[in-house]
This record gives structure tokens, C-alpha cells and sequence, in this order.
């Protein structure tokens, strides 16, 4: 032993400085979560999961159950005993579902296309361009989000009777080509792009469409995703504004099309399970591929405050 060590005494490290007490669970600002909270916070997200995706599991079960199994006995029973693919052919025998899905997803492909387009040149035009009144049209687009749909669908069927898109698709689409709210997604986007970077874009000679496909389009990408799928789900999902417009069945949506199935003389509740099960997944595939815009878009299109 030297001759410091002698002298200078040994220091110890404190008891907690050793043997550090493992941390628990921790929120987004450190602070430690008690396990009965954690507990909760997991039970309350359990009960939220068996409220949303309960209903579509019972549907695609009762879809997959045979004619001989009791979809109404006491106590219910989940799986299905013998799962079969026969309720799936009976829909496509009992209405044209392929045709239906045909003329929804014509529809629905369209209304993304205008409304990613025109909310996108819309939001720019609000959010980025400087002209006298854009306060004004900011304004007239929220106050358009205030105005119920029913209130004002007897003056868009008039509108389209009069300029003869009575019972078309394109008497579909057009009245909901680009959405208000969609339009102030994207002007949200745009709104947080640094203006230096437009800045710089115009002193090296860019004009405006130049600065929007090539600067401002790319970085809101994420956005234009959630505007996609809000525009796909609700052209998919409208029953109304289709059933009023059409009146041939050749050209009717699929929404329209499965009333078919749920009739006064005819109640299968198979084939009607069945039928719901072919129009959610088109949706469900629809998300599952942009999913991963999806969040990063609502974070880019959220009001800032």
C-alpha cells in the first residue's frame, strides 16, 4: 500500500450511488408512473380496443359460420364451429358486389385525386401566396365546415339535374371534389414550412409553382396521406348523397348496393356480415399501407396554436 493511500482515507461511494434503484415506467416528461395508474391506462385502452374492433370481429365471425350454426344462441359462441367461405359466394350470387365495388372505387379513386389536388393548391394558396382577401376565404372555409351536409343537398340535386349529371358517377363525385376541411389540413401544413426555404427558392428564381412542386408539396406528404384517406373513407362510406343522385342499379355504389341484402322478406344475417366484411376491407387495406404517413401527417396538418 502507498504511501497516499495510507493518508488519504478511502472514499465510499453512497449506498444509492452503488446499487442505483431501477426507475419504473416513466411519461414523456420523466415522470415515474405508479403501477396502478399503468394498470388503469392499460385497461382503459383494452376497453376502448373491445368497443372499436369488437363489432368487426363479430361480423367476421358471423361471416364464416355456416347455415347450421345458431348466430343467436345463449351464450354467444365466437369462433365459428366449421368456418366457410359459402356466405361470401352468396353475396356475389344475390347482387352484382363486384360491379358495386367497380362504380365505389371509381368514386372513391376520383374524389382522392380532386381533393388531394385541389386542397393541396387551395392550402398552399392560402397558407404561402399574399393577396387582398385571403382572410376572407380562410374564413368562408371554415364557416363551409359549420353547414350540415342535409341542409344543403336538396340545392346540390338540383344543381346537378340542371346541369345534366343526374344519375352519373360524376354527379357522385363533384360535390364532394374537395373538401373544406381538407383544405385547411393542408393550409396547416404548409403553414409550418420555414418561410427561409421559399425564401431562398425565389432569390435563386423560382416562381410560385416552382416553390410548390418542388419545396412545398414534398415536405407535406404525410398530410396529403391523411387527406387521402379521408377523402377515400368518406366517398366509400356515403350512402346518402349516392342514393338520391342514382337511380339505374348499374350504376350504383356498393354502400347502396348491400341494402339489397337487408330487405323486408329477406334477413340473413350471414349475408349480411358477409357483405360488411367486403366493403371494410378495401379501407382496412388502405390504411395499412399509409398508416405510416398517416401519424406523421397529423402532426404537420394539427392547428397550430
Amino acid at each position: 500500500m502507498s504511501v497516499l493511500e495510507k493518508v488519504r482515507p478511502v472514499e465510499r461511494r453512497p449506498e444509492t450511488e452503488r446499487h442505483p434503484r431501477r426507475r419504473g415506467v416513466t411519461d414523456e416528461h420523466g415522470r415515474r408512473i405508479h403501477a396502478w395508474e399503468l394498470t388503469l391506462r392499460y385497461l382503459l385502452l383494452l376497453g376502448v380496443l373491445v368497443l372499436t374492433v369488437g363489432p368487426f370481429l363479430w361480423q367476421l365471425s358471423t361471416s364464416l359460420k355456416g347455415p347450421t350454426e345458431d348466430i343467436f344462441s345463449s351464450p354467444p359462441k365466437f369462433l365459428p364451429g366449421s368456418p366457410s367461405l359459402h356466405n361470401y359466394e352468396r353475396v356475389a350470387d344475390t347482387i352484382p358486389v363486384w360491379d358495386f365495388a367497380l362504380n365505389s372505387l371509381k368514386v372513391a379513386g376520383a374524389n382522392v385525386v380532386t381533393n388531394c389536388v385541389g386542397s393541396a393548391l387551395a392550402g398552399y394558396a392560402l397558407a404561402r401566396l399574399r393577396y387582398r382577401g385571403r382572410r376572407v376565404a380562410t374564413l368562408v372555409f371554415i364557416l363551409a365546415m359549420l353547414v350540415p351536409v342535409e341542409g344543403i343537398i336538396i340545392a346540390q340535386f338540383t344543381t346537378m339535374r340542371e346541369l345534366g349529371l343526374n344519375n352519373t358517377l360524376i354527379g357522385v363525385v363533384l360535390p364532394g371534389c374537395v373538401g373544406a376541411m381538407n383544405v385547411l389540413l393542408m393550409r396547416n401544413a404548409f403553414l409550418g414550412l420555414p418561410y427561409e426555404i421559399e425564401e431562398a427558392a425565389f432569390v435563386d428564381g423560382a416562381n410560385a409553382w416552382q416553390r410548390f412542386l418542388r419545396i412545398a408539396l414534398p415536405s407535406v406528404r404525410g398530410t396529403l396521406a391523411v387527406v387521402a384517406i379521408f377523402a377515400f373513407m368518406g366517398a366509400w362510406d356515403d350512402f346518402l348523397w349516392p342514393l338520391i343522385v342514382l337511380s339505374d342499379p348499374s350504376k350504383f355504389t356498393l354502400t347502396i348496393g348491400l341494402n339489397y341484402l337487408h330487405g323486408t322478406f329477406a334477413n340473413d344475417e350471414r349475408l349480411v356480415a358477409a357483405g360488411t366484411i367486403i366493403a371494410v376491407a378495401p379501407l382496412i387495406a388502405l390504411f395499412a399501407c399509409l398508416q405510416r404517413y398517416f401519424f406523421r401527417g397529423v402532426g404537420e396538418g394539427a392547428v397550430k396554436g
